[in-house]
């Protein structure tokens, strides 16, 4: 099971950002879960994530309210071309996982964020970049970018290619884990769409 509490001498013991060597601790450890894992895609204070395999656009027939789930947008699937790549239009936001799942104890905490190589083409990956400490509990999550296309062409994506990076903080370990949060995106194996509706206030 992931993150069994087998009584270990962690090695996520300061408070701080965790460098190549400490990566490969916390994997050792169990502290962290990547699969499927590729080791050269650790860097010097982070590890290196893939596009996966699928993507979507999104569809709106009218306003979005945030709080009527009926309103969302529709998740389009965007199928490859021939050559198996993603064609994403000028201005276009496109959903997409990560090719890897990913897990994180409660010693752990993480920010993705796109990298300079995709932003020096235009392209703009973003995401609510925190990872909270409990993410992926079970078995790993993916993770869900928000792709979009700054220039006035099509840009072609190559599923499997480095799209992104996790940096990985030790953390004092939280009360509660995220996958124990209501309406969380702990367990995903897929793009799924906005929960938000399921806890927005009216005042």
């Amino acid at each position: 099971m992931l993150f069994s509490s087998v009584t270990r001498r962690a090695r996520v013991k300061r408070w701080g950002v965790l460098t190549d060597r400490a990566i490969r601790g916390a994997l050792a450890d169990g502290h962290l879960f990547v699969e499927p894992f590729d080791p050269t895609l650790i860097r010097p204070a982070a590890i290196s994530l893939r596009l996966g395999a699928e993507a979507f656009g999104l569809a709106t027939t009218g306003p979005v309210d945030t709080a009527d789930r009926a309103t969302y947008p529709t998740l389009v699937t965007k199928n490859p071309d021939a050559e198996g790549r993603f064609i994403v239009e000028p201005g276009e936001l496109v959903l997409a996982p990560t090719w890897e799942r990913i897990g994180l104890s409660g010693k752990l905490a993480g920010l993705v964020d796109g990298t300079s190589d995709y932003a020096r083409l235009g392209i703009g990956v973003v995401l609510c970049g925190q990872v909270s400490p409990g993410f992926g509990h079970n078995g790993g999550a993916v993770l869900t970018l928000e792709i979009v296309n700054h220039l006035r062409h099509p840009v072609l994506l190559y599923p499997g290619t480095r799209i992104c990076n996790l940096m990985l903080f030790a953390s004092s370990g939280s009360a509660v884990p995220y996958g124990a949060m209501p309406h969380n995106y702990s367990s995903d194996r897929a793009v799924v769409a906005s929960r938000l509706a399921d806890h927005v206030r009216r005042i």
